[in-house]
């Protein structure tokens, strides 16, 4: 178990007075977030998922309502998530310091390494590469890694089309759907990829295609309300937009949970990258939208906000850890006080109830959560666990304790200029 066990277990407590703005959300209540106890908890539940798995050489993807064990996906282009469980392994590693974590991180991660060389499938090239070597990178500097990341960056980079200004998502879609150029949602997410490369030694042009992305998904995918078509649909020719429709939402004009989260993640990620408060305000817009919508004194979704089957539709885990990341990282970035409060409020209540027995698989399966919904329309993972819900809930809560170390070392530093200005001797 290494150094697993010396977890602290101290409580960790978010608690500040909200005076809510007609722009922002309902009351949003003060609330209590024990993150080191629910980091040891998904530590618990690695253990178990890779005694389960040992051998098997495939990714953990889904465990099924009625069903106690991952089902495991094969290692090919094909499956957009295969980045996901490496992702966690490097997350846990980041949490425990311990070693055995770390070899299990490198060994799964290194499973992808067939994925590396393949020519451009579609856009989750960014979810497969990025969210696995990217931590990868983060937490070792491996030169190979970095390699990787630049290599992947270009190769997402060929599905960039500038009349049309994103990139092309499905490349597999265009002639069955006749949608000759689409992009989704998610490829929001994957602008990081492209974001990185530029800042580390990439094309330089990464950056403006990234931006130009978000600016015409930005103008072209949004309602006036701030929600979004889950797919847009241009014209090569002239790159001029011609539909919004939905692929996993219950319709075209639906507020699809996900696809919101990807949107609030996306949006709070590009604002970081190029500090253009356009995108700032926008990232608030759709936030705001999904911070209303949730149900009543709840911080999970709905898996469409207009399912007409509420309050009898699922729910969907995968979506509130997205968003409750997203928040975390929103807050920080944040240029208006009140706004930063209560995004971070939300985004700890998100934790706490995604930590709760509800939503906890504990010991039921070795998952961390349970309630995320796939693919509705395709009557996929309903009410299952998911590995990319997994991800960003190990994610947020990550965040979520950097968030209040660095709180913590800023009360310490305040306190200190305080001290000293009353005793001029305090730093001789």
């Amino acid at each position: 178990m290494g150094n697993r066990m010396c977890l602290k277990s101290s409580v960790y407590i978010l608690a500040a007075w909200v005076a809510l703005c007609s722009c922002t959300v309902r009351n949003i209540q003060n609330t209590t977030l024990d993150v080191d106890r629910n980091l040891a908890y998904c530590d618990s539940q690695v253990q178990k998922a890779l005694k389960e798995i040992s051998g098997k050489n495939g990714m953990p993807r889904n465990i099924l309502h009625n069903e106690a064990h991952w089902n495991l996906c094969p290692v090919e282009i094909t499956e957009w998530t295969v980045g996901f469980w490496p992702g966690i392994l490097w997350y846990n590693y980041e949490n425990t310091g311990d070693m055995e974590d770390k070899d299990a991180a490198v060994y799964y991660t290194d499973l992808l390494v067939p994925l590396t060389t393949l020519p451009v499938y579609d856009h989750d090239i960014g979810f497969q590469l990025f969210c696995s070597y990217g931590n990868a990178y983060r937490l070792t500097g491996y030169e190979k890694y970095k390699r990787i990341i630049l290599n992947a960056a270009d190769t997402l980079a060929t599905l960039y089309n500038p009349e049309v200004g994103t990139i092309l998502s499905w490349p597999r879609e265009v002639e069955p759907n006749n949608w000759p150029h689409n992009t989704i949602m998610d490829n929001m997410i994957n602008l990081e990829l492209l974001y990185w490369a530029a800042k580390n030694g990439g094309d330089k042009r990464l950056y403006d295609m990234a931006t130009r992305h978000a600016e015409t998904t930005m103008k072209n995918q949004f309602r006036e309300d701030g929600g979004n078509y889950h797919v847009a649909v241009y014209n090569t020719a002239d790159g001029h937009f011609i539909k919004g429709v939905t692929h996993q939402g219950y319709g075209d004009s639906t507020l699809w949970a996900r696809g919101q989260a990807w949107a609030i993640y996306g949006y709070t990620m590009v604002y970081r990258e190029t500090q253009d408060k356009k995108f700032l305000r926008f990232a608030e817009k759709v936030a705001d939208l999904y911070l209303r919508r949730l149900p009543e004194g709840e911080y999970i979704p709905y898996w469409d906000f207009d399912d007409p089957d509420i309050p009898n539709a699922p729910k969907d885990a995968s979506a509130a850890a997205i968003v409750a990341s997203a928040l975390i990282e929103l807050s920080q970035l944040e240029d208006n006080r009140e706004k930063a409060e209560v995004y971070r409020l939300a985004a700890t209540n998100m934790l706490v109830e995604l930590s709760s027995e509800k939503f906890q698989s504990r010991a039921s399966k070795p998952s961390f959560l349970l309630h995320s919904v796939g693919h509705w329309p395709a009557k996929s993972e309903i009410d299952a666990s998911i590995n990319y819900a997994d991800y960003y809930y190990i994610e947020a809560l990550t965040r979520y304790k950097k968030m209040l170390e660095k709180g913590e070392v800023k009360r310490r530093f305040l306190s200190l200029q305080r001290r000293e200005k009353k005793s001029p001797n305090l730093f001789p």
